[in-house]
């Protein structure tokens, strides 16, 4: 038996003692190597990374020996960040696809599985066909088990060198502090920005360590940044950036240790992609302030509104051929100089490369975005059998009201002073509400109109 609700939107995710067995893993291995050898016209080796969670050996060794009895060889890529596993797939032609073993920023008895398969992620309906695949026992077995996996450890290295080539450090020598939240980010991003850009780097909890003793690694919840709030005051320090449990979401914090979120970040990013490539493509989420679409469009870029989902923005990115793409949580996936695939250590460093090229500071260069005002991300619950519909019908009540309403995911209504959200959650039973205005009046009648439509709906 498997549990089906571990097969989730973007990945594979769940308990590691009771929901991720060693059957259940083995089996998980079998199945992605049968997508492999029936489904993708691919060939070649499975790398695998994995996270510092205390089951992630294990779970290695169960995905391996599934993989084996399909006949599909594995290449161990060790304890590394998720983006070096997608950079891995990226750099190594004789790789097939990769999965790396990660709880990301869920507590320490999750764990789990993002897959990628040649140069697409796995998500949505193909990660229902594992779980299809299991169920059926349609699985692809070999005639002989593949030999013992393969051990490259020189994946770190590769990494470092490739982006050192390619970042352009401006003379500016900077202080930097970096939380990496005991996470894996903390086996590559310090020294690295250390190589790169000389100046001075402030570590915090760099060492690997899944049960997280100082604060949880989720870089979009402000208690978790407190630290590293308190480090960049203390420090003097040009800016402040923290790091996911696994490494492919980031936190900023400017000299004055205030927090600039994902949104406002990619104005920053964007700004820069767009001095480079006039008219570029960069996409943002809905829950994305609307400032950051309306100064890609002052600076002739081309803003794309998409769907919320790491897995969906990477196929976003190659439909509009875009440079540059990001989410609220922190995903920031450049298709400029570099592969398409979120990565916060990379990230981090094209943020440094801007900074280190300037004269002013950090919170200087953002000071010309409109100040607004946001509610955080409410969760209001919902049962699962109706939090899909209610969207629809709020979106409907809006548009009859000839207010413009965007329904890419969920409803997304623009009124006069803002917007507002109202969409559902992947994971949990409850809707996901937020609201951005030009003041906390606008900001709060909004969000009443919100629950008073919700209400109607229900």
């Amino acid at each position: 038996m498997i549990t089906p609700t571990i097969f989730r939107k973007y990945d594979i995710r769940g308990i590691a003692a009771e929901e991720l067995t060693d059957e259940a893993v083995t089996a998980i291995g079998q199945a992605y190597a049968t997508m492999l050898v029936r489904h993708g016209g691919l060939a070649g080796k499975v790398g695998i990374g994995r996270d510092a969670r205390a089951s992630s050996d294990r779970l290695f060794e169960a995905l391996a020996t599934g993989l084996g009895r399909a006949g599909v060889e594995v290449v161990s890529l060790g304890m590394v960040p998720t983006p070096l596993v997608y950079f891995a797939n990226a750099t190594r032609e004789d790789l097939g696809g990769v999965i790396q073993i990660t709880g990301s920023h869920n507590p320490a008895e999750y764990n789990g599985f993002k897959m990628m398969l040649g140069a697409d992620t796995l998500h949505g309906e193909h990660i229902q066909e594992l779980r299809e695949l299991i169920e059926s026992g349609d699985l692809v077995v070999a005639d002989a088990p593949a030999a013992s996996p393969e051990v490259w450890d020189g994946l770190i290295d590769a990494y470092r060198a490739w982006v050192a080539e390619n970042i352009k450090p401006g003379a500016r020598k900077l202080k930097v502090v970096l939380d990496s939240g005991n996470g894996v980010a903390g086996v590559v991003a310090p020294q690295l920005v250390r190589e790169v850009f000389g100046g001075e780097v402030v570590e915090l909890f760099s060492d690997p360590d899944a049960s997280f003793p100082n604060h949880h690694p989720d870089p979009t919840v402000e208690a978790n940044l407190q630290h590293l709030i308190a480090a960049v005051r203390q420090h003097n320090a040009d800016l402040g950036v923290a790091y996911d449990g696994d490494g492919d979401r980031i936190g900023v914090v400017d000299e004055r240790g205030e927090v600039i979120w994902g949104d406002r970040l990619l104005i920053l990013l964007s700004r820069a992609v767009l001095a480079d490539y006039p008219g570029a493509t960069i996409i943002g989420e809905v829950k994305c302030s609307q400032t950051l679409f309306d100064d890609i469009e002052a600076r002739g870029g081309v803003p794309v509104m998409s769907a919320v989902g790491h897995s969906i923005i990477k196929a976003r990115i190659k439909q509009e051929g875009a440079h540059l793409a990001g989410e609220m949580s922190g995903h920031i996936f450049f298709n400029d100089r570099f592969f398409g695939f979120d990565d916060a250590v990379y990230t981090t460093c094209r943020l440094l490369e801007i900074i280190s090229q300037a004269e002013g500071t950090l919170s200087g260069l953002m000071a010309d975005v409109p100040t607004t005002f946001t509610t955080p991300e409410l969760r209001a619950d919902c049962p699962e059998e109706t939090k899909f519909l209610i969207p629809g019908r709020v979106a409907e009540a809006f548009a009859a009201e000839g207010l413009e309403v965007n329904t890419i995911d969920g409803a997304r209504v623009r009124f006069a002073e803002g917007w507002g959200l109202v969409r559902a959650s992947n994971t949990q039973p409850v809707l996901v509400l937020r609201v951005e205005a030009t003041s906390p009046e606008a900001r709060d009648a909004y969000l009443a109109r919100l629950h008073a439509a919700i209400d109607a709906a229900s």
